[in-house]
């Protein structure tokens, strides 16, 4: 019974409970809009502007960060360009340099070669001269052998390098007038 009961009450309706519990209500909602709703709407709001104010933050760091990675993909492609230039400035002068040391050695090689020609021309005439000396000593020496008397000293010279000199001309001797 006293379920009946209980089960009769709840769904029996009480216009004075219901007038209570509505004013109840009202004024439990409007101290909780004065006293709670307002600072958690003024919570909420603050918690949106720095929600906001992060997004529009991240926002221009990314705008920001694609800038200077644009920058340091710019620097790192001049880098490049100026070590490929350097590169390139560096073997034309190498290149030179070899050219230059060919040449020189070019040079210093035929000064070489003039010079130890120059020298083979000296030493030749030495040695010719040095021949005719010779030639003319022992054509001198024969010749006085030959006629049994000594000549004066610069006639068998000037027939002996006459000799030569005709030897060296392949002409016929020529005798000199008898005295």
């Amino acid at each position: 019974m006293h379920l009946t009961l209980l089960a009769a009450s709840l769904t029996e309706i009480r216009p004075a409970l219901i007038f209570w519990t509505l004013i109840t209500f009202g004024i439990v909602a409007l101290v909780l809009r004065w006293k709670a709703w307002g600072p958690v709407l003024a919570l909420v709001d603050e918690r949106e502007k720095q929600i906001q104010n992060a997004v529009d933050a991240a926002k221009r760091e990314r705008a920001e960060a694609e800038k200077l990675l644009a920058e340091q993909k710019n620097a790192i492609a001049e880098a490049r360009r100026e070590a490929a230039e350097m590169m390139r400035k560096a073997q034309a002068d190498m290149d030179r340099f070899r050219e230059e040391l060919k040449s020189q050695a070019s040079r210093e090689a035929a000064e070489l070669k003039a010079q130890a020609a120059r020298e083979i021309e000296e030493q030749k005439k030495k040695a010719v001269a040095e021949v005719r000396a010779m030639a003319a000593n022992l054509a001198i020496d024969v010749a006085a052998q030959l006629i049994g008397e000594r000549l004066d000293e610069s006639k068998h010279r000037a027939l002996a390098e006459q000799y030569i000199d005709q030897l060296a001309a392949n002409k016929p001797l020529q005798r000199p007038p008898a005295s």
